[in-house]
């Protein structure tokens, strides 16, 4: 399979000008002639389990960083980011009563959308915005925010070192895949990458996407008629597509059309990141216009990117009060629907940071956040993590 069979047929957002588009060519070939980074046969058995979510027979957790760094991708790191999962979801079962579906951002988070392509540091030199390790690197130099294609495949690599990392503990502590297996899911952002990806199903006609289970869309790369949703409509993977406050009924009807046509059920899920501020008024009122459609997707709710403000020290930062609010407006919107709530997707560090505030009151402090190791938004620390989950848990 060729990569890059998308390019030239739709336009895409937020992609990289890369440095030399000969190594390109060369890292996407090496990338098309590796082995794949997932199974099938797994993305298929998440299908599955997405479904029995949108029927509220289970519940998915899915929670990890922000932007994976490339230096965390040790057996040490990896195996304390799932520890974390697997306490967090453990909790939510006793809680709930219901079985928790395991997704980690973990083993491919690491590209980034981006307001702005380029930023101004405090000195005034102007540089390229950060995109993520598969990109560039943070450092706030000219050479370091080049946007380098080698990068693609050490994000390969670290990738498949993370994955040995998943799989092992697994079959160490697990014996066999049980209800307590780890998926991995991250934003399908740069297109060659994901392309160069795609493998043919082992048993049928039919491609899947196999650097993770799961593959969603941006709410900045939505678009119906660009290559984002032209990449998702074509692999058979469960797919997500992230549901801002500026989301119209006809565009969420298209998108069903284009990526669920089958209406195969824990195909297609809907993250929605409204923000607390409009998530009671504008989710009841695009579930109302949706009417019977809604039911052709899973729900899940990520409460953290429309509630990101900066502090008065100029950080980005979120409230947990904020976090909660679109949680519980979230939940009631698809009650009313007749709906059950189907998931949640957190931003989360295993690590004591200070990223998050617990009010929005504490955003306007103009003290610095003390720990902020974010390269790019805030994440919650397990003590609030745990508060999110728990009062997640106990809404249903």
């Amino acid at each position: 399979m060729l990569p890059t069979r998308l390019l030239m047929v739709a336009r895409a957002q937020q992609q990289p000008e890369w440095s030399s588009l000969d190594e390109l060519k060369r890292v996407l070939h090496v990338l098309a002639t590796s082995p794949q980074l997932v199974d099938a046969s797994v993305c298929a058995d998440l299908t599955g389990e997405l479904a029995r979510a949108a029927q509220g027979e289970a519940f998915v957790l899915q929670l990890g960083e922000c932007a994976e760094r490339f230096h965390d991708a040790t057996p040490v790191e990896v195996l304390a980011k799932a520890g974390q999962l697997h306490a967090l979801a453990d909790d939510f079962a006793g809680i709930s009563g219901l079985p928790v579906v395991r997704m980690g951002r973990i083993a491919g988070q690491y590209a980034k959308p981006r307001s702005s392509a380029m930023e101004t540091l405090d000195d005034g030199t102007v540089l390229p915005v950060y995109r993520g390790d598969a990109v560039n690197a943070p450092d706030p130099t000219p050479e370091a925010r080049r946007a380098d294609p080698s990068r693609l495949l050490r994000a390969y690599h670290h990738a498949q070192t993370t994955l040995s990392t998943l799989f092992e503990r697994d079959l160490g502590l697990l014996g066999h895949a049980d209800p307590r297996r780890t998926y991995v899911g991250h934003e399908a952002l740069l297109l060659e990458f994901e392309d160069a990806l795609v493998r043919p199903l082992p048993d049928g006609p039919g491609v899947y996407g196999s650097s993770g289970h799961f593959l969603w869309i941006g709410e900045r790369t939505r678009q119906p008629d660009h290559q984002h949703v032209q990449f998702a409509s074509g692999i058979d993977n469960p797919v997500g597509v992230k549901v801002g406050p500026g989301a119209t009924a006809d565009e969420l009807t298209a998108l069903v059309r284009l990526l669920n046509p089958r209406r195969r059920p824990g195909r297609l899920s809907f993250i929605v990141r409204m923000g607390a501020a409009q998530a009671g008024r504008k989710l009841p009122a695009l579930l109302g216009a949706l009417g019977d459609a809604a039911a052709d997707a899973v729900w899940i709710c990520d409460p953290m990117h429309g509630n990101t403000k900066a502090n008065g020290a100029g950080q980005k930062s979120r409230a947990v009060a904020d976090i909660l609010a679109e949680i519980e407006a979230f939940v009631a919107a698809l009650r009313g629907h007749g709906l059950p709530p189907a998931g949640l997707m957190l931003e989360t560090a295993h690590r004591p940071v200070t990223e998050c505030v617990a009010t929005p009151g504490d955003l306007a402090l103009s003290v610095p956040l003390p720990c902020y190791e974010s390269a790019v938004d805030p994440r919650l620390n397990p003590e609030q993590a745990q508060e999110v989950v728990e009062f997640t848990a106990g809404l249903l």
